[in-house]
């Protein structure tokens, strides 16, 4: 061959050879791009600049009326929650809080679930490394004749063998499977963690909503009996004047309705309180008998703090419900990666050392010795459609967990929206309700003074007192609502973030 062609096969050759190279990448590629997950791709969801029901928040911290900073920037699920609570300026409920969050059951279910997930995360993680293991026993045993080539009958003395092994199995994760499931593992982990968050929030806030609701029916009981003892003085009132022939019976009659009628209302709240302890009770962990809280009624709300909103925007990153829910949706596009490798070549790396002897001294001789090395490339011909299946039905579990998603954000936004509207319409009907009383004070007060003096009906008394037990009561029953909406806020907006730590 003369040098020109010499030349020009050996250049065909090397084309030759980086055609083929560059052939088997590409088709490592696409392999490799075809088995794994696909991009996540969250929902389109229109995020307003503000809240409806709420003024347009400023730059950086706010401070609430009560002193308590609360951050409008762009916090992580992360960090630490702040003791939220603590800004009602009431020790009763801090203590409340505190035993709750460490005896209340289904927090505790909420913690073994995390451990769980967690396990898990860490048995795939052991996948990424070789599995190696370790034998040393022994058998004694007597064949057969003819399995030994021998006559039937022959006399065959029984034999002890020991055997000491070192095997090491790896899998090589040509296309992601090993990774997919790791990845998958940890996003059900973080999904378990923003879940018992989320419980933890709940609880907190339902401890703190039902201290409320008891303080708020102590505060009515209260009322009422204050009413009890107006018309316990009234039919006393009544009872001597009818006796000295100034009214008729009827009066009279009228006094003592209204009295027993005020004393069942009042034998009504002790039902309601009590269900509001065994409530109580169950959030703390503790059997309903030996629970009894004491009385303190709901008189003031002015340590109430005001809650800024924020942005709404940061619901994405404050509400736990939200980031499980988008960490469900991690995990569920990675099982579809996991779905499709499952399509492709499976490489196992296998190898083993050890012994075997007649004796024990002698299984770790070096003529003893054996090895094995091994691998083993399997994949799969005929499975019946079942990966293509499997692989539609992780694309369709991704559908759901988006769906899930999407309507988690949706419904975290109207139960913001819902808050806010609600002390916004509270806080105007406290004001006139506040009006109200201050007036039916003050026509009761005539009332009384216009029938002392003969110049009304007991009915024009008894319309005024029951008048103003009725807003009263109102007004008692508005600052149970005002606080608890408070704590349902704080809920919706997924806690608050602060220097103090939990």
């Amino acid at each position: 061959m003369t040098p020109h062609l010499r030349s020009t096969a050996l250049t065909i050759r090397a084309t030759n050879n980086v055609a083929t190279r560059l052939s088997t990448a590409l088709a490592a590629a696409l392999l490799l791009a075809a088995c794994a997950a696909p991009a996540l791709k969250p929902p389109q969801i229109d995020v307003p600049g503000a809240f409806k029901e709420a003024p347009a928040p400023l730059p950086g911290p706010l401070v609430a009326a009560d002193g308590t900073r609360w951050t409008v920037g762009q916090p992580a699920e992360a960090q630490p929650r702040g003791q939220w609570w603590r800004a009602f300026k009431d020790p009763e409920l801090d203590q409340l809080i505190v035993d709750a969050s460490s005896a209340n059951a289904n927090l505790a279910v909420a913690a073994a679930r995390v451990k769980q997930a967690r396990a898990i995360a860490g048995i795939f993680n052991a996948d990424r490394m070789p599995q190696v293991t370790a034998g040393l026993g022994g058998q004694r045993g007597r064949a057969a004749p003819l399995s030994l080539g021998l006559p039937q009958g022959a006399q065959v003395a029984p034999g002890t063998v020991y055997q000491a092994s070192l095997s090491a199995s790896y899998e090589v994760d040509l296309f992601g499977r090993v990774a997919g499931n790791l990845n998958a593992a940890t996003a059900d982990a973080e999904a378990s963690e923003a879940t018992y968050r989320s419980v933890l929030l709940a609880l907190q806030a339902d401890v703190a909503q039902t201290w409320f609701r008891l303080r708020a029916t102590d505060a009515e009981l209260a009322t009422l009996t204050r009413t009890v003892a107006l018309r316990e003085q009234g039919v006393h009132v009544t009872q001597r004047r009818y006796d000295l022939g100034d009214i008729g019976e009827f009066d009279l009659v009228r006094a003592k309705t209204e009295l027993a009628t005020a004393r069942a209302e009042a034998i009504g709240l002790q039902r309601q309180r009590t269900n509001n302890e065994h409530a109580l009770a169950l959030l703390l962990g503790r059997p309903a008998f030996a629970f009894t809280p004491k009385v303190q009624p709901l008189d003031d709300i002015a340590a109430l703090p005001s809650i800024p909103a924020g942005l709404p925007s940061a619901l994405l990153e404050r509400r736990p419900d939200i980031v499980a829910a988008q960490r469900a949706m991690v995990a569920s596009n990675e099982r579809i990666g996991v779905a499709r490798s499952a399509m492709f070549p499976a490489l196992s790396l296998n190898g083993g050392a050890g012994g075997q002897a007649g004796s024990l001294a002698d299984v770790f001789a070096w003529s003893s010795r054996s090895w094995l090395l091994g691998a083993l490339m399997s994949v799969p011909l005929i499975d019946g459609g079942r990966n293509q299946a499997n692989i539609a039905r992780s694309e369709a579990v991704l559908e759901e967990s988006v769906a899930s998603y999407r309507q988690s954000v949706l419904v975290a936004f109207a139960e913001v929206e819902d808050q806010l509207a609600g002390l916004r319409i509270l806080a105007g009907q406290a004001e006139q309700i506040d009006s109200a009383v201050m007036a039916a004070r003050r026509a009761a007060d005539l009332a009384q003074k216009l029938y002392a003096a003969g110049r009304s009906s007991y009915l024009d008394l008894l319309d005024a007192q029951r008048n103003l037990a009725g807003i009263e009561r109102s007004a008692v029953q508005l600052r149970g609502h005002r606080a608890t909406g408070t704590v349902a806020l704080i809920r919706a907006l997924g806690g608050g973030w602060g220097d103090d730590a939990m």
